[in-house]
């Protein structure tokens, strides 16, 4: 039995759960997209200090310079500094670094709607930057690309990241797990995407 639920209308975003495969449909991301093709001339922050920024000219990291020959997990939160994120999403990539590494990992990778500034003073408090790739998504670009928006005013946040967690390899999405809700880490820990890749 499947359920769908459409968000934005039309054909903008399916949010599919299959309980016999177990596995959500986008419209514009599912597993086999070409993640730098979905999101077409967006690049991201690397989390960075003020100085930091000042010095490499607000520099930016395309996509293609991100996945391209690389075996890389990234995953997707709501925000910097907020609780689900800080005590329960980033931690366990943290703590098994070393299973990813060996298993071939390239980079993993923690993206959110924050500005890079503010990613690494985060990466920082959670003593996660040595471990951890952060970069921002100041303008929400990278998630409106691939659909992977949410509306969290009633938390005062505004348009966010949805919950999620993808395995890439070469660009290409392996494995794509998204939360129901965004104070759920259910499908998108670390547990979950280390038995995928």
């Amino acid at each position: 039995m499947a359920s769908a639920m459409v968000k934005g209308g039309g054909s903008r975003l399916i949010k599919s759960v299959s309980a016999a495969l177990g596995t959500r449909f986008y419209a514009k991301v599912a597993t086999g997209t070409d993640i730098v093709s979905a999101a077409p001339n967006v690049s991201l922050q690397k989390a960075r200090t003020w100085d930091e920024g000042i010095a490499s000219k607000f520099s930016t990291t395309p996509l293609k310079d991100i996945f391209k020959d690389k075996k890389v997990v990234i995953f997707g939160l709501p925000g910097a500094y907020t609780g689900v994120c800080s005590n329960k999403h980033v931690p366990p990539y943290k703590e098994n670094i070393d299973k990813f590494k060996a298993k071939g990992i390239d980079s993993v990778i923690c993206v959110a709607v924050n500005d890079p500034y503010t990613m690494n003073a985060w990466a920082e408090k959670l003593q996660a930057k040595e471990a951890i790739d952060f970069y921002g998504d100041f303008d929400g670009s990278f998630h409106k690309s691939l659909d992977l928006v949410t509306d969290l005013s009633g938390a005062l946040l505004g348009t966010r990241s949805e919950r999620w967690s993808a395995y890439v390899v070469d660009g290409k999405i392996k494995a794509l797990n998204v939360e129901e809700a965004p104070s759920d880490v259910k499908v998108s820990g670390a547990d979950t995407i280390l038995g995928q890749i």
